[in-house]
């Protein structure tokens, strides 16, 4: 495979590995920066944007979803506002976590941020780690 059908692939793969589909692309970060090493900050720019969008998109579900009767966990979320997001990484929880934040209609530029953040260090720490 190509550098670039490989980066192609790490975007599809972060993006959707951010929905509420299951997956992981960190096997794939591996295999790329495996393979080409020199594309480091490439590698972790392009997973940060496909994994930050397909956050988002479980940000915009939960927007889209009727306001009802609020839970004890949601108002947490609510209590330490998009900052929660930089955890949007996390399994199982990243994604509720998103869903959640669009549910309660947190700042979604603010919310983008975080998340972008959150999962940049991951990336990073994982092909800093691999290199």
């Amino acid at each position: 495979m190509s550098e670039t059908a490989s980066l192609y692939s790490l975007f599809i793969s972060s993006f959707l590995a951010a929905t509420l589909l299951p997956g992981g692309s960190e096997a794939v970060l591996f295999g790329v920066l495996k393979a080409y090493p020199e594309t480091l900050w490439s590698t972790l720019i392009i997973a940060t944007i496909g994994n930050t969008l397909g956050g988002m998109v479980s940000f915009g579900m939960g927007w889209l979803l009727p306001q009802t009767q609020q839970l004890k966990h949601v108002e947490k979320l609510r209590h330490y506002g998009t900052p929660a997001l930089l955890l949007a990484w996390v399994p199982l929880i990243g994604d509720a976590l998103c869903l959640t934040a669009g549910w309660l209609r947190l700042n979604w530029w603010q919310a983008a941020l975080f998340m972008a953040l959150g999962k940049f260090l991951r990336y990073m720490a994982i092909g800093v780690a691999i290199t």
